[in-house]
């Protein structure tokens, strides 16, 4: 099995924190949807022989920004070129663009799934991400999609916002159990060099919350959603009811799948590879019949290191008779010492053949993977 994920490449504006590819330009939205196609078209051969696709995901960008009929073009130019066994068909939007007749128009392309940027209950700390929507938009957002018939809802959040004390993010909290949608993605306020935050920190106009604040939001949102049935099944995805996000999962188990769009990534199971991050580009190259794409070989160092970059991150952990297997590689003896002081320190778990994160252990993920690295 694979998935497909579309990266659309448009916003109303720009999130003051957001250091993904996209643009505010909407003058040429057509045109680039008819490339996305052409791309589809051109890139069948790309996964596996016949793999079926599973999962289909819509992200930016704000895949919601686009016209309805634009979004039914990209879907059917899928459906005419894969083998589709779709379970989940996800699309990314913002409260602000959900009315009912968008809503019933996705849910009869079958599209299942809809992942919702919140980011914040607060209107003080949405207008500081210079967010398009307001809160009480959030609310109706919520209300419209259940009403339309979705079954599955996504709110993403984002926490670490610079204050006093925890009550924004608390508050934030609170109406998210109001609400109760079956999957939450909270990510911590991160500043990248590019960002208009990024701009401001350099220039001593802005102070990041510190990374022991940051680390107490984390506890605080484990703390909150664990005891009322979320289960935290990626250290930034929590879900109840099953509602695990399955083209996200299949990112982490190392399912291949085939990225479309400016600045899109695509794992063939093998090798990764990215298209070209610029929209004028991406279109002329298409347009000339070339590929926008480069392809990126791993090496089996890169591989056994991504694996354990992904597979720690999850609640079904780390292999280790996974790496015996397909890598000849005995992590339970080359990094015997480092995995037993980890135990010992309370922050990995090692049961049999698995290793996994404790909740203190995934404050520190990135760190302990590197640690283990080849």
């Amino acid at each position: 099995m694979a998935g497909i994920y579309i990266h659309i490449p448009f916003c109303l504006q720009a999130c003051h924190y957001c250091d993904f590819h996209f643009s505010t330009n909407l003058t040429n939205t057509s045109q680039l949807v008819a490339e996305l196609c052409r791309e589809l078209v051109l890139r069948k051969s790309y996964l596996p022989h016949n793999t079926p696709i599973e999962s289909l995901y819509f992200g930016g960008g704000t895949p919601s920004i686009l016209p309805t009929e634009e979004i039914r073009k990209i879907y059917q130019t899928v459906r005419e070129n894969y083998d589709c066994q779709l379970k989940e068909v996800t699309l990314e939007a913002n409260p602000d663009d959900l009315e009912e007749e968008k809503l019933e128009a996705y849910l009869k392309l079958g599209i299942n799934r809809l992942s919702i940027g919140i980011q914040s209950f607060n209107d003080e700390v949405l207008r500081f991400y210079n967010r398009s929507h307001h809160a009480v938009q959030s609310f109706a957002a919520l209300e419209k999609a259940r009403s339309a018939g979705f079954k599955t809802l996504t709110m993403d959040l984002i926490y670490g916002y610079p204050h006093a004390d925890h009550s924004i993010w608390q508050q934030d909290l609170a109406k998210t159990l109001e609400l109760a949608p079956d999957h939450i993605s909270a990510y911590c306020l991160t500043i990248e060099p590019n960002t208009a935050l990024g701009i401001w920190q350099k220039k001593g106009k802005f102070d990041a919350a510190s990374e022991d604040f940051q680390a107490e939001q984390f506890e605080i949102l484990q703390q909150t959603l664990a005891p009322v049935g979320y289960i935290q099944y990626e250290i930034s995805n929590f879900a109840k009811n099953n509602a695990f996000s399955l083209h996200n999962s299949n990112y982490w188990k190392g399912v291949p799948y085939l990225g479309i769009g400016p600045a899109a990534h695509s794992f063939d199971g093998q090798n990764r590879g990215h298209n070209v991050a610029n929209n004028a580009r991406y279109i002329k190259m298409l347009q000339n019949k070339q590929l926008p794409f480069q392809e990126s070989k791993l090496s089996r160092e890169d591989r056994i290191n991504e694996y354990l970059l992904t597979s720690l991150r999850t609640i079904w952990g780390t292999k280790t008779g996974f790496l015996k297997e397909h890598y000849d590689w005995d992590i339970l003896t080359e990094k015997k010492k480092i995995l037993n002081d980890f135990q010992a320190q309370g922050l990995i778990h090692l049961d049999g053949e698995t290793i996994t994160l404790t909740d203190r252990g995934k404050l520190l993920a990135d760190y302990l993977a590197s640690a283990l690295f080849i």
